[in-house]
């Protein structure tokens, strides 16, 4: 049960370099509109020259400020969409217990420290004979058959 609560936290959140890239192109973009706020405002470049109308520039790193802000916000909530639609199950592993005198099979859970032919307790039926693991599996639901008509 922990395990399956480990497995869903973890596949919840964004991958780290997704993030980062985001964050990246978020600061990019918003320096883009700091810097055309600037030469709108004063009408100065960043090499001191002063030009009287310069609008064109401020514009364009509007533009592309704009740009850049919707692209990352676009990727990071179809990220997110996307993570919270995954879903990964884990696949339930059985083990078969079977005495060698008998034949008595019982199915359980699997659990650490298994392997086949390890010993386990005596028999219920016979109880001079060990059981003995003999079988380690996954269980396989079978997907929903769908019939076109």
């Amino acid at each position: 049960m922990a395990q399956n609560e480990q497995t869903s936290t973890s596949t919840r959140k964004i991958s780290t370099y997704v993030s980062l890239i985001i964050g990246i192109v978020m600061a990019l973009a918003i320096t883009a509109f700091l810097l055309a706020a600037y030469l709108a405002y004063t009408g100065s470049t960043a090499t001191g020259s002063t030009r009287t109308g310069d609008y064109s520039a401020a514009g364009i790193l509007a533009i592309i400020g704009l740009i850049a802000l919707t692209m990352s916000s676009f990727t990071l909530f179809q990220s997110r969409r996307q993570v919270a639609e995954m879903k990964i199950e884990i696949p339930k592993v059985m083990t078969t217990v079977e005495c060698r005198k008998c034949g008595t099979k019982t199915v359980r859970e699997f659990q650490r420290g298994d392997f086949v032919y390890k010993e386990l307790d005596p028999c219920p039926k016979c109880p001079d004979q060990k059981q003995m693991l003999t079988a380690i599996y996954k269980e396989v639901k079978e997907k929903e058959k769908t019939y076109s008509v």
